[in-house]
């Protein structure tokens, strides 16, 4: 069974090529995400599916090239944690952003139990108006 490292790392590596199955692939039926209040698709998410709807498709209906830069994932065993910065271009106002964001997942047995992000909510919200 691969680390809980190699299983985050192996989702960003998924999220930079643009793959929403090799995304969501860590996430099992109990899966806890919350996206950040004041974040666009704020709230928590229960399973892979309502990821897919409410997070992933819901930010390219919002944004034009929106991306997530990684910059570090620090290996605390069953924690990983995802450093970097967000982009994109707002699809109504037309207007771009970059964000720093930390990403905090918890892992038993190699599936994410939870993901909790915590980001400059003001950045993007400024895109948006």
């Amino acid at each position: 069974m691969p680390s809980n490292h190699a299983v985050i790392a192996a989702h960003y590596a998924a999220s930079a090529a643009g793959d929403l199955a090799g995304m969501l692939a860590p996430l099992g039926e109990d899966t806890r995400w919350t996206e950040a209040a004041g974040f666009p698709c704020a709230g928590t998410y229960i399973g892979p599916e309502a990821v897919k709807e409410n997070v992933f498709l819901a930010l390219q209906r919002i944004f034009d090239g929106y991306t997530l830069t990684v910059d570090e994932v620090i290996d605390a065993g069953e924690v990983q944690i995802g450093i970097g910065t967000y982009s994109g271009t707002h699809r109504t106002t037309g207007k771009s952003f970059r964000a720093r964001v930390v990403h905090i997942w918890r892992l038993t047995d190699g599936t994410v139990t939870s993901f909790e992000q915590i980001t400059d909510t003001l950045m993007v919200d400024r895109s948006m108006h």
